[in-house]
C-alpha cells in the first residue's frame, strides 16, 4: 500500500527540497496535494479530502527519519505480526 505515493514523493523530492524543506508533503495517488508546516495539519487535510482512501504524509528532508512509537516500546499497545 502507498507504493504509488512513495514513488511520486521520490520523483518530486529534489524539487520539494528546494523550497519546502522541513515541511510535510500530502500526496494522494500521483498528486502532490500540498505542503504543510506540521504533520498534523497535513493529516487533517488528508482526512478531510480523502476520508478512508489511502494518502501519504511525509516530511520533506534530505535524510530519512526513523519513527519510534513510544507506546509500543513501553508495552502500552501491541502489534500483531
Amino acid at each position: 500500500m502507498l507504493e504509488k505515493e512513495l514513488k511520486h514523493f521520490e520523483d518530486i523530492k529534489p524539487e520539494l527540497l528546494k523550497s519546502h524543506s522541513g515541511k510535510f508533503a500530502l500526496i494522494h495517488g500521483e498528486e502532490l496535494v500540498g505542503t504543510f508546516d506540521s504533520a498534523d495539519n497535513a493529516y487533517s487535510e488528508g482526512v478531510k479530502r480523502f476520508g478512508k482512501d489511502p494518502f501519504l504524509v511525509k516530511r520533506i528532508s534530505e535524510t530519512e527519519e526513523v519513527y519510534r512509537n513510544q507506546a509500543l516500546q513501553l508495552g502500552l499497545m501491541h502489534a500483531r505480526i
